[in-house]
């Protein structure tokens, strides 16, 4: 299944994750995989400039296809979600009073929503035409409430 990033990349994050006995996420990475794909077509799909109506994009998909993205441009977001999401709750007692790892997911959530943000502004990188290569026409930004000509 597709993932945006791998144990290895977490491991570059939280070096000591492994620690707390568990030893491989894939399942927890394919469903950040998951919940990025979502996400990406609830906020980003409807806004892009070459959607519905452009004539290389056939039959006029209402979703976009995940093979176009550019999935380098996801891993620390994809890093960020896993351990907020998937990872710490995991580990977390849920005590009233709290514990070190609904901190760690408060802060990994609010960077992951500060990094999926400045993805959607700096632009998604979506190959079109499936030619391999993102030119800056395939690099559409996340223009809320603005007119696009």
């Amino acid at each position: 299944m597709a993932q945006f990033a791998t144990d290895t990349d977490l491991l570059e994050y939280v070096p000591d994750v492994k620690k707390y006995g568990i030893q491989e996420f894939l399942t927890e990475h394919e469903k950040t995989y998951d919940d990025i794909i979502r996400l990406l077509n609830v906020r980003w799909w409807p806004t892009t400039g070459f959607s519905r109506y452009d004539i290389s994009v056939l039959g006029g998909s209402d979703k976009l296809s995940p093979s176009r993205l550019n999935s380098d441009q996801f891993t620390r977001a994809a890093v960020y979600h896993v351990l907020a999401y998937y990872i710490y709750p995991k580990l977390s007692t849920f005590e009233p009073d709290g514990d070190s790892f609904q901190e760690q997911m408060k802060f990994y959530k609010n960077k992951f929503d500060e990094e999926f943000d400045l993805i959607l502004k700096d632009g998604v990188h979506y190959d079109l035409d499936s030619s391999g290569t993102y030119t800056d026409s395939e690099k559409q930004s996340f223009y809320k409430g603005r007119l696009i000509r």
